[in-house]
C-alpha cells in the first residue's frame, strides 16, 4: 500500500513539470522562425568556438527566453536535435 501511495504522489507531483515542458517545445514546434533563431545563435556561438551545451550558450538562451537554466537546455537539445544538427 505504501508503495502504491508513493508512486501515485511521484505521479502527481512530476505531472505539472512535464506539461510545461511540454508546452515548452510545443511553443518552438508551433514557431519554426524561434527554432531558426536559435539554430543561428548556436551557430554563431560554433563560429566563436564555443559550443551550444556550453554554460555560456545555456545562460544566453536561459535569459532571451527567461526561462531556468534546465528549461533552457531541454530547449536548445530539443531544437538542435530537430533543426540544426550540425551544430556542436
Amino acid at each position: 500500500m505504501r508503495l502504491l501511495n508513493a508512486l501515485i504522489m511521484a505521479t502527481i507531483a512530476t505531472t505539472p513539470a512535464m506539461y510545461a515542458q511540454s508546452n515548452l517545445l510545443n511553443s518552438v514546434k508551433r514557431n519554426p522562425n524561434e527554432s531558426i533563431a536559435l539554430c543561428n545563435k548556436f551557430r554563431a556561438f560554433n563560429e566563436q568556438g564555443i559550443s551550444a551545451s556550453s554554460e555560456k550558450a545555456i545562460e544566453a538562451v536561459s535569459l532571451q527566453k527567461n526561462l531556468s537554466k534546465i528549461d533552457s537546455e531541454i530547449l536548445s537539445m530539443y531544437v538542435i536535435g530537430l533543426h540544426c544538427p550540425e551544430v556542436q
